[in-house]
């Protein structure tokens, strides 16, 4: 259990002089383990104890690979200052120490120094650590000190007493939300995703190959608040049911599967008919040629342990492997569907079966994603518009318009009937934890966060004001 397998060494990421400590993100292991990260010393595994909280984590809630990498970079920079600079192994940390790393960490000169944010992330894999260090025993006290704090309730809901650790800094409790306005957000899914002119017109030669399917893929992300992974890893067969279904509703609800979103929580997802038909269209002419493709090459050798499946019946709840056995949807984790190859009839591989494709039919992988919208941020400079947009702008995008939007319904329905009104509360309920449902937030605080940036749709709140003035009686007129 001592060594990795040649996974990615660790990044300079702290200034505690050179300690012989590194992490590795991956491990000789099968399914989520492989992404627990391994912390070594001169090649060996530094603490067997530390090991078994790593490996305990996908147990313990954390479970996609970015939070599991995240994880092993807070605690190894730990690990490195404790040992450089204190001279203790981390079962040995006091509260003195948290204050000497703090230090280190955020008062540094500026080339070291990390954002109140970062070091607040840093702090919660830190106290996820040694909680777990302090029920197992390793460990009589954590290094934290707690101080007790009344937890307002929301949504009519009793408030509680909580326990808060005072290493956390206020000053990030507002996050940094970076959303884009609508009339950027077209600029950049036109001319940047799909190479068109700044007036809409088609460029000769100058048109991205993919640019139907990015385009889609961030009309995606926009009008549903998905995550990155959650989407970069919907299976076509997913989306072919919902179409199947067929609806005379403007909209139609997407059931993501447990262990696709964050936390293992699940959630349903609104997504709009006429997305939904462009996606049909997506999968009926440049994906159906990109499996084809996958096909002929046998594509599949190109995938890391590639789980053969049986081409599954629409709204099965599991897929039959090849081989024999099958696998239920809700327990695949992100990188499995990855891996996911559907067979023909006699078991000869024929397509990958996530819903995006490369030209060739392999899955587009989020970092892919990434690449691709900085490629398009790029190509809207170059064309004067300054706009850049990332994936995860795209989810901020979407929580706090609908926020908006949810808000404004909400000023319209002060002004109806009573009756009306309580059938509408029924149906909406509160515009906040709507939109928690919505993106799957574990908790309503962050939620909490898109409130602030709400003046920036002044126009859409201030319209709503204006007809619910309109449509409340004057003093003179009662």
């Amino acid at each position: 259990m001592g060594g990795g397998d040649g996974g990615r060494g660790e990044r300079p990421v702290d200034n505690f002089g050179r300690v012989t400590i590194i992490v590795q993100e991956r491990r000789q292991a099968e399914g989520l383990d492989a992404h627990v990260p391994i912390i070594l010393r001169d090649g060996a595994l530094y603490d067997s104890d530390l090991d078994r909280f790593f490996l305990d984590l996908p147990l313990n809630g954390t479970r996609s690979p970015h939070s599991l990498r995240a994880c092993g970079y807070d605690v190894v920079i730990w690990v490195r200052f404790l040992a450089a600079a204190r001279g203790k192994t981390v079962w040995a940390a006091e509260r003195n120490d948290i204050d000497a790393f703090h230090r280190a960490r955020r008062r540094e000169d500026a080339g070291f120094r990390i954002s109140a944010a970062s070091w607040n992330r840093s702090v919660a894999s830190l106290e996820k650590l040694y909680r777990w260090a302090e029920l197992d025993g390793l460990i009589a006290v954590t290094p934290f000190t707690h101080r007790t704090a009344w937890r307002r309730g929301h949504g009519g809901r009793r408030g509680q007493i909580a326990l808060h650790n005072e290493a956390y800094e206020r000053a990030a409790k507002r996050s940094d939300v970076r959303f884009v306005q609508l009339e950027d957000y077209r600029v950049f899914r036109d001319v940047g995703l799909r190479g068109l002119a700044i007036d809409g017109s088609e460029r000769p030669g100058a048109r991205d190959r993919n640019g139907m399917r990015n385009a889609l893929f961030a009309e995606l992300l926009v009008t549903t608040g998905l995550r990155l992974e959650e989407a970069s890893f919907l299976l076509a067969g997913e989306l072919a049911a919902l179409i199947a279904q067929g609806s005379r509703s403007r909209q139609a609800w997407l059931e993501l599967p447990l262990a696709l979103t964050k936390g293992d929580r699940g959630r349903r997802v609104l997504l709009p008919k006429r997305l939904l038909a462009q996606i049909t269209t997506y999968m009926g002419v440049e994906r159906a040629s990109a499996a084809i493709k996958f096909a002929n090459r046998a594509g599949w050798k190109a995938i890391e342990r590639p789980i053969l499946v049986h081409r599954p019946t629409p709204g099965a709840l599991g897929l039959g492997l090849i081989g024999g056995g099958a696998m239920l949807l809700d327990a695949l984790t992100p990188e499995e569907r990855g891996r996911l190859v559907i067979c023909d009839d006699v078991g000869a591989p024929r397509e990958a079966a996530v819903l995006w494709l490369t030209e060739v039919g392999q899955p587009v992988q989020p970092n892919s994603w990434e690449a691709i919208f900085a490629r398009a941020s790029k190509r809207c400079a170059d064309a004067g518009v300054a706009v850049r947009v990332s994936p995860h702008q795209l989810r901020h995008s979407f929580a706090v318009h609908m926020l908006a939007m949810l808000i404004q319904q909400r000023l319209r329905a002060a002004a109806a009937p009573a009756g009306d009104m309580e059938s509408y509360r029924q149906l909406l309920g509160d515009p906040l934890q709507q939109v928690q449902r919505l993106l799957g937030h574990a908790s309503l605080t962050t939620t909490y966060i898109y409130l602030d940036h709400i003046v920036s749709r002044a126009d859409t709140v201030d319209a709503a004001v204006e007809e619910l003035l309109a449509l409340v009686p004057s003093a003179r007129a009662s």
